[in-house]
């Protein structure tokens, strides 16, 4: 029996082997551990600034690169978030956070929609980021936005330093989806959609 708010998910395949827990009204507490250790800075900033208990065990092909490794989290941490939101009843739908990072400025926002799609303004001048080839976090939000159904804007405004862009992204996406995700009391339980359905 699934708990609200709470989803699990394995994926295995002949590249990687990913299992993700996901706690949506957590306390911010992450346990991740991707092979890629970027990455896992970046998803405890993640669940950290956005209240959400995480939970990655993730072992891929690295020896070729970080890119199924990375494409696959997207996939498999969507289907844990869309399995965790469930039929959105009762929830605020929409959110949108602005964070800074030093001289880094992004601002994530997203909408629970159940359509897919990413509108990623970040631009980089191909330089790898904490020994990541930094065109890969497009394709893991990509993999996430597919996945979990989410219409997601990511707007780099301003930075120089890699790290700090990127660490600022993936603030303001845990602050956006902890937004998003919260309930509305006003909802009264119904999903908050003219159609009645996302």
């Amino acid at each position: 029996m699934s708990v609200p708010g709470q989803a699990d998910y394995t994926r295995t395949t002949k590249e990687t082997d990913i299992t993700v827990s996901l706690v949506l009204d957590g306390r911010g507490q992450a346990d991740v551990n991707t092979g890629v250790p970027f990455m896992d800075h970046m998803l405890d900033a993640c669940a950290r600034h956005g209240f959400f208990d995480l939970r990655v065990a993730a072992k891929g092909d690295l020896q070729v690169d970080a890119h199924h490794t990375l494409e696959d989290l997207g996939l498999v941490l969507g289907e844990v978030l869309r399995r965790a939101v469930g039929d959105k009843a009762g929830l605020t739908r929409f959110g949108a956070a602005v964070v800074p990072m030093d001289e880094a400025l992004a601002r994530v926002v997203l909408d629970l929609s159940g359509r897919p799609c990413l509108a990623w303004r970040v631009r980089h001048d191909g330089r790898p980021v904490g020994g990541v080839d930094a065109r890969l976090f497009r394709e893991f939000f990509q993999a996430l936005t597919n996945s979990a159904g989410l219409t997601l804007h990511v707007d780099l405004l301003a930075g120089e330093e890699l790290h700090h862009c990127y660490e600022a992204i993936f603030k303001a996406f845990g602050r956006a989806l902890d937004a998003a995700t919260r309930p509305e009391p006003r909802a009264a339980g119904r999903v908050p959609s003219t159609k009645g359905s996302l």
